[in-house]
């Protein structure tokens, strides 16, 4: 429920605000924009303690992500980032996360660093 507030958060922000499907895809909550690379909420049975924020592993997000962001989060191959239950979210970074990924269309031509 957090990482979905910031997700709806980020696409409020945007004036006018972004149009964001909220759907399921593969039974996880799932959140689509024609700006942007689908993001999709889960979490794993034999990691009950984890939960997870995907991006499309066809996109540079994740490669983006941790070269910006380094060892701030964990990392689940060029799929995901790796949240535990009890950890404290730094929201300013998990929101310009988001915020790569509902405008990764709109930027392709520009590099996802912020030029």
């Amino acid at each position: 429920m957090r990482l979905r507030a910031l997700i709806l958060e980020v696409a409020l922000a945007y004036k006018p605000p972004l149009k964001l499907e909220e759907t399921l895809k593969w039974s996880e909550p799932a959140y689509l924009c024609k700006s942007g690379s689908t993001i999709r909420l889960g979490y794993s049975k034999s990691n009950p303690d984890q939960y997870y924020m995907y991006f499309n592993c066809k996109t540079q997000l994740i490669e983006c992500i941790r070269e910006v962001f380094g060892d701030e989060f964990q990392y689940e191959g060029k799929r995901a980032l790796v949240f535990n239950a009890d950890q404290t979210l730094n929201q300013a970074a998990v929101k310009q996360c988001i915020d790569l990924a509902l405008t990764y269309h709109s930027r392709k031509h520009l590099t996802l660093l912020g030029m």
